[in-house]
Parts: C-alpha cells; sequence; structure tokens
C-alpha cells in the first residue's frame, strides 16, 4: 500500500478556492489565528480580515483579488493563496494554481453553488493538483452527510471519499468522527475539539462509513480489497499511505467538515495537509521542471504597491535564491532582485533568501510578469505553464475627467493589466476611444475604483460605440469638381466617377477607366484617396462599405491641378452621390456560444430571443456533464450587458464567446433611432 509519505516535505503553498461567499476568506482567518500566526480571527464584515484587505475588497465585502499569507504548523512553513471565487476574478486563481501543492476546495451544501464548484473542480483535475474539499458551514447543515455528499458528487469527475463524519445532538451537528484515525471530537469554539469515547449509535455509523472508505480506496489497491473481503482490519498507517497516495494520484478526492467562522475542523484540516499534501519536488515534477543546481521560480502574480513598486510573487520550484540575485525570465529579458519579502498579506518582512518551496515577492524585478518562469542561472529558462485569461465579455469606454491625467491614465491602465492580464486595454482608431474590457460588470467596476484610489485617476466611462457602418443600394454616376482662385495658381480638379453596390462582405473596391488622358494618370492616386475621405463619413453619419467606385473621365488644367485639387474633387463627387445612392444602415452580427447549467438553458434561450438573437441551436456541453452549449447569431448592439443577465440566469456560473459574422441590415424605426442617437452623441 506504499510507503510513508507523512515526512514534512518543506514550505507547502495551498490554494483555498470555492464558489463565491463560500467561506474562504472566513477559513484563512481561521487558519491564521489557530496556528498563532494573528491573535485572533479577523471578520469579512467587519473589514478586518487579513484576507480582503484592499479598499475594493472591504468596500465590496468580497475578494476581488488574490491574498497571500503564511504561517507555520507543527515545524512546517505554509503559504495559503486566498483565491477569489467570483467567476469575474477567476484569473488569479487559474495563474496561482500551478504553483501550489495541493488546494482546499471550500464549498457548502448548497445545490445553486454546484455549476461554481464544477468549474472549479474541473481546473483542478486538468491541472492534476490533488484536493482536499472542505465542507464548511457545517454548524448550518439541516441534511444528512450522505444526502449532501450524494448532491456534491457531480461535480468532481473522481470520487468524493467521506473523511469525516458528524456527530448530531437534537438535530445540530456537535462534533465529528474521523475515520481515518477512528476517534470522535466534539467541536469546542476557538478552541481545539476535545476528544469523547466512540459509542453507541455513533461506533455503529463510524464502521460503516470506515468501510464505504475504504470500499472506496481499495478500488485503486488490490492489498487493501483483499484485506476487506478476508474481514481483515487493514493497519491504520497503511490507511493513511493509501489516503495520502491517492490524493496525489487524482483518484480521490477527500473531504472534511468543519465550521470556518467557529474555526471547527481547521486543526483537523492541517493535520490532512501536513500529512498527505504532497511537497515542492512533486509540484516541480508535475510542472515537468528539469532538475537543476539554479534557483527556479514561478511568477503567479504581479501587484504594483504605492511605496514598494513592482512586486512579483514567486513560488521558489527549487534551488536557492539571495537577494540581488539576477533572474532570466521565461519571456525574454533579465533582471536584479531589488528585495526579497515575506507573504503575509502586507509584505513588509524582508528576507535575505529564499529557499526551495517558499512563497515570496520579489521588488523591482521589472522585466518579470505573471506566468513567467524565472530562473538565476545564466540562460533563459523553458515556459511551463500558459494562464491564458478566458475571452472578455463586458467592456466601457474610460477616459479621464481631466485631461491632463491622459498619460497618467495609460501608465496607470498598462499596470493594471499587469497586475489582472484578463483586464484588456483596446485603442479603437475610428473613434480614439480607449476601451476596458473585463470579465463582468464588478470586474470592471473594480478596475475603476483601483484606478481612482491607488493610481489618483479618475474616469468618466460610457459603454463603447457600436461598429455601425453604412452601404448604398443603388448605383449612380456623378461628376466631382473643385476649382478654385484666389491668386496666382488656382486649383481644378474634375472627375466623373460611377458609384455603384457591391455584395456583402466585399469591401471597397477602386477601379478605372479613364481614356485619352482626361485625367493625367499621376492624379489617379489622389482620386482614389479623396474617394476614401468621402467614405469615411456617408450620409447617415457612419463609414461606407461594399462600394466599387470608378473613375471613368474628368478633365485637367496644365497649371492649375494638383494632387489636393483632384482629391478635393473626388470626395467631392462621392459626398454629392451616395445620398443619391439609397444609403442603408448596416449593423455587425456576431456569432454567440453561451455555456450554461442545463437547468438554465431555458431561461438563456429566453434572453437571447428578447436581444433580437436568432438560436441556431444547442448541444450538451462536450465533457460536462449537466451543462449545455448554446449558440446563436445576436447584433453587436444587443451583446453589450447579455453577460449581466446570463450570470444572473445562471447562479454566476455561465459565460459566452463572440465571434463576429457579417454585416446586416437594419431599417425602419430601429435604424431611425440609431442615426438619431449617433447624431445626438456627435
Amino acid at each position: 500500500m506504499g510507503q510513508d509519505v507523512r515526512s514534512p516535505r518543506g514550505p507547502r503553498c495551498i490554494a483555498l478556492v470555492g464558489p463565491f461567499q463560500s467561506g474562504k476568506t472566513t477559513l484563512l482567518e481561521a487558519i491564521l489565528a489557530r496556528t498563532g500566526a494573528i491573535p485572533r480571527a479577523g471578520s469579512v464584515d467587519a473589514g478586518t480580515s487579513v484576507g480582503d484587505a484592499t479598499p475594493e475588497a472591504r468596500h465590496h465585502k468580497m475578494t476581488v483579488g488574490l491574498t497571500a499569507a503564511t504561517t507555520s504548523f507543527m515545524g512546517d512553513s505554509y503559504t495559503f493563496l486566498d483565491c477569489p471565487g467570483s467567476v469575474e476574478f477567476a484569473h488569479d486563481m487559474r495563474a496561482a494554481l500551478p504553483a501550489v501543492d495541493a488546494a482546499v476546495v471550500v464549498c457548502e451544501a448548497d445545490e445553486k453553488k454546484l455549476p461554481q464548484l464544477q468549474i472549479i473542480l474541473r481546473e483542478l483535475e486538468e491541472l492534476k493538483i490533488p484536493r482536499f474539499l472542505f465542507l464548511n458551514k457545517i454548524d448550518r447543515a439541516n441534511k444528512r452527510i450522505r444526502e449532501t455528499l450524494a448532491t456534491l458528487q457531480p461535480a468532481s469527475r473522481v470520487p468524493l471519499v467521506l473523511r469525516q463524519i458528524p456527530i448530531w445532538k437534537d438535530e445540530l451537528i456537535e462534533g465529528f468522527v474521523d475515520l481515518a484515525l477512528e476517534r470522535a471530537f466534539i467541536y469546542r469554539e476557538h478552541k481545539a475539539s476535545e476528544v469523547i469515547a466512540l459509542e453507541g449509535g455513533d461506533l455503529d455509523r463510524e464502521k460503516e462509513a470506515r468501510f464505504s472508505m475504504l470500499e472506496k480506496l481499495a478500488d485503486h489497491d488490490d492489498a487493501l480489497m483483499e484485506q476487506l473481503l478476508e474481514d481483515i482490519q487493514p493497519p491504520r498507517d497503511a490507511v493513511f499511505d493509501d489516503l495520502a497516495r491517492e490524493l496525489r494520484e487524482g483518484l480521490i478526492c477527500p473531504v472534511l467538515l468543519g465550521a470556518a467562522g467557529r474555526e471547527n475542523g481547521v486543526l483537523r484540516l492541517m493535520k490532512a495537509l501536513r500529512h498527505e499534501a504532497p511537497g515542492v519536488a512533486e509540484t516541480a515534477k508535475r510542472l515537468g521542471a528539469s532538475e537543476s543546481k539554479d534557483a527556479l521560480g514561478y511568477v503567479f502574480k504581479t501587484l504594483h504597491s504605492q511605496h514598494g513598486g513592482k512586486l512579483s510573487l514567486t513560488r521558489l520550484l527549487a534551488g536557492h535564491l539571495d537577494d540581488g540575485a539576477t533572474l532570466q525570465s521565461s519571456s525574454g529579458g533579465a533582471g536584479r532582485i531589488s528585495g526579497i519579502l515575506a507573504v503575509n498579506g502586507a509584505y513588509d518582512t524582508k528576507r535575505a533568501a529564499a529557499e526551495a518551496g517558499d512563497t515570496v515577492a520579489l521588488a523591482k524585478v521589472d522585466p518579470v510578469k505573471t506566468g513567467d518562469m524565472v530562473s538565476s542561472g545564466k540562460t533563459q529558462p523553458a515556459a511551463l505553464v500558459a494562464a491564458e485569461p478566458t475571452s472578455a465579455v463586458l467592456a466601457i469606454s474610460v477616459a479621464a475627467t481631466d485631461r491632463k491625467d491622459d498619460v497618467k491614465l495609460g501608465q496607470a491602465l498598462m499596470r493594471l493589466h499587469e497586475e489582472d492580464p484578463s483586464l484588456m486595454v483596446v485603442q479603437n482608431a475610428k473613434t480614439h476611444d480607449t476601451v476596458l474590457w473585463g470579465q463582468g460588470e464588478m470586474h470592471l467596476r473594480v478596475a475603476s475604483e483601483r484606478l481612482r484610489d491607488r493610481f489618483g485617476v479618475k474616469v468618466a466611462s460610457h459603454p463603447p460605440a457600436i461598429g455601425y457602418q453604412e452601404t448604398i443600394r443603388k448605383p449612380i454616376t456623378q461628376r466631382g469638381r473643385h476649382k478654385k482662385q484666389s491668386g496666382g495658381h488656382g486649383q481644378f480638379g474634375d472627375v466623373v466617377l460611377d458609384i455603384k453596390p457591391l455584395p456583402r462582405g466585399d469591401g471597397f473596391k477602386f477601379t478605372e477607366k479613364v481614356v485619352g488622358g482626361a485625367v493625367p494618370r499621376n492624379y489617379i492616386p489622389a482620386v482614389e484617396e479623396g474617394v476614401v475621405d468621402g467614405l469615411t463619413r456617408g450620409p447617415l453619419g457612419f463609414p461606407v462599405t461594399d462600394v466599387q467606385v470608378t473613375l471613368t473621365d474628368g478633365s485637367y488644367h496644365s497649371v492649375d491641378s494638383s494632387d489636393l485639387a483632384f482629391r478635393t474633387a473626388a470626395r467631392v463627387g462621392l459626398n454629392e452621390g451616395l445620398p443619391q445612392c439609397q444609403p442603408v444602415l448596416l449593423e455587425p452580427i456576431h456569432v454567440v456560444e453561451i455555456v450554461c447549467p442545463t437547468d438554465a438553458t431555458a431561461k438563456i434561450n429566453a434572453i437571447l430571443s428578447a436581444r433580437r438573437g436568432q438560436i441556431l441551436g444547442f448541444d450538451t456541453r462536450d465533457g460536462w456533464s449537466g451543462w449545455d452549449c448554446v449558440r446563436a447569431m445576436m447584433p453587436e448592439a444587443e451583446i453589450g450587458e447579455l453577460i449581466v443577465e446570463l450570470r444572473s440566469a445562471t447562479a454566476g456560473a455561465g459565460s459566452f464567446t463572440r465571434q463576429f459574422d457579417h454585416m446586416a441590415e437594419v431599417t425602419g424605426r430601429a435604424a431611425d433611432q440609431i442615426i438619431a442617437a449617433h447624431q445626438h452623441a456627435a
């Protein structure tokens, strides 16, 4: 049944993950308090927690960014990464997970949060990260533990294995039985649990539950299976070895019970982590890191502090790292460390060095970014992690309220993107707007608050411009003439243009059929430039597309003609001709692909229909039990706040991707409203 794996494995790094408001930050407080890192546990509601320490997190009473804190337990060092539960801030979790030795998935017996739990467990499964499930708020439980486990099991592709069962008294849970230790404990608020005798009905329940646990372990251990068949009690150490091995190999997900708010179940969780979670050597192997004497680290988060400058949160996977060392980064470039700081929520305690397994903040290593591997060696390390953000789903146009802050805004947005790569900044060349793309309404709200509070830039925001265009239905021939006499050389240009519509999607074509030198060939490029000028804003107020313009005739003056004159004549001809061509408004249509829990599919279809969406079909989501994938054609104008309705209908779990497909005509009242709004805005 394997070797004894319960020896210390150096400093450990553990992720606290789970659905929104499942109690991750409260659990971190309980761990820090029970291990002596802080005098007493703080509170999220009171704004006194180590996690959620930023002004934005305190204001919204939710985790909006990763928090790291280090403590020690029974002589071992542990760094816990408290990851946001909201899908809008999930990139912090995705970037951090490759660095950790194991994860504690904090959840509660709430069926509404099952899709969120499934998303998180799927991330861990695909990354092959060992994971415990901490069933929190057990003091509020109103279901038997087997019912709860049956509810949660569909979220996990591996068996959820009960490590503990509750002790009930008058419909309330007052303690638990550890099935591996075969001991019973009574909870004591903010104190260590008290061991009691295991007897009566609790003893019978323990035997039944323990046998069920051993059966699941025996699925991957032939020797244990033989012992169970022969009714032989396996040695306790062998059971612990099996639990540790099957956890590390991703064959099971052990389930522990507790109530973080009362600090119940915390020490038992810490002992499970100490005995069963792998160490940094196994994590480096999982990432595919080659053995080397040089220090090797993974940067999982970038921060810009107001006083300390840039900080790179790094897990050292191998070697020894001294302050002042020069690091090579997998993305290119090298930088010298200006300080190694302990990770304790405040990043203010300096260290002289870091060892394999340590999680530290490296100061002012400018070339390094989130997702990089860094090495103290002479050569650039290989990139082992690809933590790409998911597609952005909501956008706002932002501008500094004070024009003198424009440069400051650009620098602040660059730093925000460096801290959180799931925030994208795009410059709209047509409207000259700065568009900030994010993962949802709260994500963008927090970004705006950070711009104001941390970087001192107040911004005004509005929905980004929709990519409306216009085209024509009717061909015409139009003369464009520009003549100006103002003493000395005048200006003269004269062109005849054939303007006709093209099939949808063909864009713009310019040709010429001039004969007899009516327009000298050296002026034809200027004519094309003038036509392009005229297409930038059509009679309806939008860029013109799907048009062919042919220069057929014209005239010139040997002295007064020039490139500028012919360019102006072409623009005049187009501006006078397009209103006669029956202009029509075009709007961009996207293919939208939505993933959602199956029980929300009907709501999603209704939302799409209400937003002028044309449903193309839906199917089960490949590899995701209980999920659907809905495809639809939808106008870009209707996609704007689609994510807000989608998240509301799916308890925060649904998302979508979009891709431009084609331009389609808009007529009647809808077109009139769009044109009027555009003219008013201009």
